[in-house]
């Protein structure tokens, strides 16, 4: 160690004119300046605080990575069946009539006295209160339904009290058998078409109040419908017209128009059991109207889908804040946020109504036909191309 401080000590006697060559007495010179910055114990005291900042920077990015995701997938399920895969609404999914939640549209019926809708079909263009029909359908309305007009009847006909009109009697329940699944660009309903509720008992009986009314003949039969839907449909601001099957309820159940086969206000002519549904010739269960046991009837509940594929709700914002027939579009539809395959989104959907036509008057979308009646319906383009006279989606045969 002697023999190196020696030579440090050297450079302290030398000249003054050797000491401006000494590296250590230039500290203009680039590489020392460079280090002096990034070392100097000012710098090193700020290092902290930008670590902090960073910290704090990704901290804020997966507190909004974590709070889109539960956006996202937040909302209860649809039904009580579990729905496999859900759907993507796209842009083109809403209309132009929107729901106001501010609004209070009132309770127009609560006194239970509905208008009849007789009759209140057109082929030639969509029009709100009415069913637009193909015209096919319309000519094959020859009868059927009813025997009797009841005596719910008021107003010279032009009416009926909902609380004054019989029900077909007895309860009998069924092993229901129901899915919903959604697969890309479809979602795949399969139902045997017996309702997760009771029905009543049909034949109706000779010994039944209903049957001085209303003489069903027709037995309640498992059927097996698939129905391949639109899981993102396209809104059309040029409805397609409709024969007589509208959707599928998450009940297991066929949905028809608001007619029976003679277009009159089934509502008003037909005998439901106290869940609203009846079979016809085939055995097949439905509803033209909405059923009272299906319990939650809230506008932004998914109670079915329509032909097209868009859903079907409820009318009810509140207890005594209820959609109309009126408030609605030509199709009996609106624009508002719902509960879709368990996530909240904005759609337009179709709104069971207490009065007619009480569902869906058209389709928004391109409708399928109905399954087991490929023979009898066709698409709303075909009929267009054979002028009108081919059969619709969904053709009902007589009851």
């Amino acid at each position: 160690m002697q023999d190196e401080e020696k030579p440090a000590e050297q450079p302290v006697e030398t000249t003054p004119s050797e000491a401006p060559e000494a590296p250590s007495q230039t500290p203009e010179t680039p590489e020392p300046r460079f280090q002096a910055v990034v070392a100097t114990p000012e710098n090193t005291k700020k290092s902290p605080w930008v670590m902090a900042l960073i910290l704090i920077a990704v901290l804020l990015v997966g507190a909004g990575a974590i709070w889109w995701a539960y956006n996202q997938f937040r909302g209860e399920p649809t039904n009580s069946v579990s729905v496999v895969g859900s759907s993507t609404p796209k842009a083109d999914n809403v209309g132009q009539l929107t729901l106001d939640t501010t609004k209070n549209y009132g309770d127009k019926y609560a006194d239970g006295i509905l208008p009849v809708g007789d009759d209140k079909l057109v082929t030639d263009a969509p029009k709100t209160g009415y069913v637009y029909t193909c015209s096919q359908y319309a000519q094959n309305q020859n009868g059927g339904g009813a025997d009797t007009r009841g005596p719910w009847f008021t107003n010279n006909n032009t009416e009926y009290d909902l609380n004054k009109k019989i029900n077909v009697q007895g309860s009998k329940t069924w092993s229901a058998s129901f899915s919903n699944k959604v697969s890309g660009d479809t979602r795949t309903i399969a139902t045997n078409d017996l309702p997760d509720h009771h029905t009543g008992i049909f034949p109706i009986l000779s010994s039944d109040p209903a049957y001085q009314y209303d003489r069903n003949p027709n037995s309640i039969t498992g059927q097996t419908l698939t129905y391949a839907l639109a899981a993102s449909p396209t809104y059309s601001s040029t409805p397609h017209c409709m024969g007589g099957e509208a959707g599928v309820m998450l009940t297991g159940v066929a949905l028809f128009n608001g007619f029976d086969a003679g277009a009159r206000d089934a509502g008003a002519w037909e005998i439901q059991d106290d869940c609203s549904g009846h079979p016809q010739k085939d055995g097949e269960y439905h509803y033209h109207t909405l059923s009272s046991c299906i319990t939650d009837t809230s506008v932004s509940k998914v109670i079915g889908f329509a032909l097209d594929g868009f859903p079907i709700t409820g009318p009810k914002l509140g207890p005594t804040n209820i959609l109309t027939t009126s408030d609605l579009d030509e199709c009996h539809g609106i624009t508002s946020k719902v509960t879709l395959d368990g996530k909240q989104v904005t759609t337009y959907h179709y709104v069971m109504t207490q009065d007619f036509p009480y569902s869906i008057s058209c389709f928004r979308g391109t409708p399928i036909d109905p399954p087991g009646q490929h023979s009898e319906g066709t698409s709303q383009q075909q009929s267009q191309q054979q002028g009108g006279q081919l059969p619709p989606p969904g053709q009902l045969p007589p009851r």
